[in-house]
């Protein structure tokens, strides 16, 4: 940016801002809530401080809405939070992402690990998770005597389904050793196998009020159980490693009882809609019955009845029988005379086929005699042809065919040379002789 170069107030905070944004990540940062406001758009307005400096912080309805506690001053809290500058005023400000209780940061790592290893084994799949029993005999509970919840619970499982008997396994659900202790409640219901379902179930809290059901002795007894569990604990935005463990997680301690058992009266007005189904069914199937009956009655022959339709059904295929060989018989006639025509017409005329033998025989004979004769003139014109053509017969008329020492005709003088030997042919004997002189050609 050119140092001469002058921004506006609203360059000057943008480029602020983008250059914060831009340098500073998301990161956690510790410290007490003052000056909280909450405003009617249901965003929250505060400072975060500590002994030497404080930051104000904003976090949005969207954000806020999640979390299960209510902010206050004096309070100690970690919050995830991006750094910016609000352009408008020009302040330094967190806009919030996630909050939580200081100190609690350990316990969340450690229930996130805890999570996962568990996740890894294999204790979350819902392929291992068990279907409740529709109608339980008898229902367990484990939870404290003096826990809200149990009354809760027994109000619900009374007003749905007043005669299931209950049993309670007592135990502690918060304090020191409460985890192992309701790991023992639990196996000994498990051990005992009286109960067809298990409820564990304890009322909201803090996360430390409920860590108990973050302990690995209390999910890995869960998931050892022969009975189907579920689990109902804290409020519905609550969830424990127990929750992901056991056979089904209920949103509070009442939905667990809800769970478990039917509604006495939902059964009730099923039954009487189901007779009533039945009723209609069964009457709609009678009065079925009774029309098939009427339909077969009317069907229902006499058997004197039966005997003549079969004897003139009987009687009417004889004389079908009877008709279709006649009209075989008729039809294999008819086709006999018409082959007898059709071979006597095939039949041959030897007298006549003699005759034409003999015509052709004697055409043959003509043809071939004057083929023969055509074949006698032609050869003799050919031999006198072939006479006229003989070397020996131009040799009769005084010619003589001369040859050199090589066996080569001589046609012209110019091919011999004085004292050249050559060998001279006449028509009838032959004589050696030596070129003494050679002439030019001679004109006329």
């Amino acid at each position: 940016m050119d140092k001469n170069h002058v921004l506006s107030v609203r360059e000057l905070n943008l480029a602020a801002k983008q250059l914060i944004e831009s340098g500073i990540p998301l990161l956690w940062v510790r410290g007490e809530i003052s000056n909280f406001v909450s405003a009617a758009s249901g965003h929250w307005y505060f400072s975060l401080k500590d002994e030497a400096a404080q930051v104000r912080c904003v976090m949005f309805r969207h954000k806020s809405q999640y979390l299960d506690f209510k902010p206050a001053n004096g309070m100690q809290v970690e919050v995830l939070a991006l750094a910016t500058l609000y352009e408008a005023r020009g302040d330094f400000q967190l806009t919030l992402e996630r909050m939580r209780p200081a100190g609690l940061g350990a316990l969340y790592e450690a229930f996130e690990r805890l999570k996962s290893r568990l996740e890894d084994e294999g204790l979350f799949d819902a392929d291992r998770k068990r279907a409740l029993p529709l109608l339980p005999k008898q229902v367990g509970i484990v939870t404290s005597p003096q826990a809200a919840a149990l009354r809760d619970v027994l109000r619900t499982l009374a007003n749905r389904m007043p005669g299931v008997p209950v049993v309670l396994y007592p135990t502690p659900v918060q304090g020191e050793g409460s985890a192992q202790k309701i790991a023992q409640a639990i196996r000994a219901a498990s051990q005992r196998a009286e109960c067809d379902v298990l409820i564990v179930c304890r009322g909201g809290g803090s996360i430390e009020d409920l860590w108990a059901f973050n302990e690995e002795v209390v999910a890995r007894t869960i998931a050892a159980s022969h009975i189907p569990v579920v689990c109902g604990v804290g409020h519905e935005t609550d969830f424990t490693i127990a929750d992901f463990v056991a056979d089904l997680r209920a949103a509070t301690p009442t939905a667990a009882a809800q769970a478990v058992v039917p509604d006495r009266q939902e059964l009730q007005q099923r039954l009487v809609q189901q007779r009533r189904h039945l009723a209609r069914a069964a009457m709609r199937q009678f009065e079925q019955r009774m029309q098939q009956v009427d339909f077969l009655q009317r069907r229902l022959v006499h058997p004197a009845q039966r005997i003549r339709q079969q004897s003139e059904r009987l009687d009417g295929l004889q004389q079908r029988v009877r008709l279709a060989q006649t009209y075989a018989m008729q039809h294999q006639q008819a086709r006999c005379n018409v082959l007898w025509q059709r071979l006597r017409a095939l039949r041959p005329e030897i007298s006549r086929a003699r005759e034409q033998h003999a015509n052709r025989a004697r055409r043959l004979i003509s043809v071939m005699r004057n083929l023969l004769d055509r074949h006698d003139a032609r050869l003799v014109a050919l031999q006198q042809h072939l006479q006229f053509l003989d070397p020996q017969q131009v040799l009769a008329r005084g010619y003589s065919l001369v040859r050199d020492a090589r066996g080569d005709i001589v046609a012209s003088s110019e091919q011999l040379a004085p004292g050249e030997l050559l060998d001279i042919t006449f028509a009838q004997g032959g004589a050696r002789a030596v070129v003494q002189e050679k002439r030019g050609r001679q004109t006329d």
